[in-house]
């Protein structure tokens, strides 16, 4: 394995943790998962989304900085493989949709600062799904705040996404995932690791799972 950090990106109930499980567990790779549940403006935000988007974005944005950089000081003889089922540039692109120009500019200035002081993932898999297997998985969680997202909101997440993997410079497979099922289909995980230890140079992958 080429790479020691690698982080899992896509739409809210793209199934990012659940891959980013599995591949920690094959590859032997300590595991970072987002505190999502410990933000306390989360459910605030699906009930008054402007009046609580800056506090909920700056919350995210703190936890997730905190978390990479103990990452960064803490070594591992035995795993020497980091998968993360996210990664730190999230927080720009959901503030981006979530916050107005004013406030979004303060937000850039302080994540700016942030993310100097942090290590870029050697690799992004970022799982691509249509938004109706989207809402099919947000109502499958069953977590109460999620149950009303409307699919414009999602749809502009996805937009967000795909310009963002258009212009940056990290390595990325690009998994078309509306078929994926990573958890009772041992191929389609099979097909990750082997994207995953494809020795190509080229900064963007597609991985069509079958």
């Amino acid at each position: 394995m080429q790479y020691h950090y690698i982080a899992i990106e896509g739409n809210i109930g793209a199934g990012k943790t659940t891959l980013a499980h599995l591949l920690a567990r094959k590859l032997n790779a300590r595991l970072i998962l987002e505190q999502f549940a410990d933000n306390p403006f989360l459910p605030k935000f699906y009930e008054n989304p402007k009046q609580n988007a800056f506090p909920l974005e700056l919350f995210f944005m703190a936890e997730r900085y905190k978390q990479l950089k103990d990452m960064m000081y803490k070594t591992d003889l035995f795993q020497t493989i980091t998968v993360a089922d996210y990664f730190f540039s999230k927080c720009l692109l959901f503030a981006k949709i979530n916050l107005p120009d004013e406030e979004f500019r303060l937000y850039q200035k302080l994540f700016d600062i942030m993310s100097q002081q942090l290590v870029l993932p050697d690799i992004i898999i970022y799982l691509h799904s249509p938004v109706n297997k989207l809402q099919k998985n947000i109502k499958k969680r069953n977590r109460s705040y999620e149950q009303n997202i409307a699919d414009e909101y999602l749809f502009n997440i996805q937009e967000t996404y795909t310009n963002y993997i258009k212009h940056h410079n990290i390595k990325t497979i690009i998994v078309d995932a509306a078929n994926a099922n990573f958890l009772d289909n041992e191929q389609h995980l099979e097909q990750m690791l082997q994207a995953l230890n494809n020795e190509s140079d080229t900064r963007q992958f597609y991985l069509n799972l079958s």
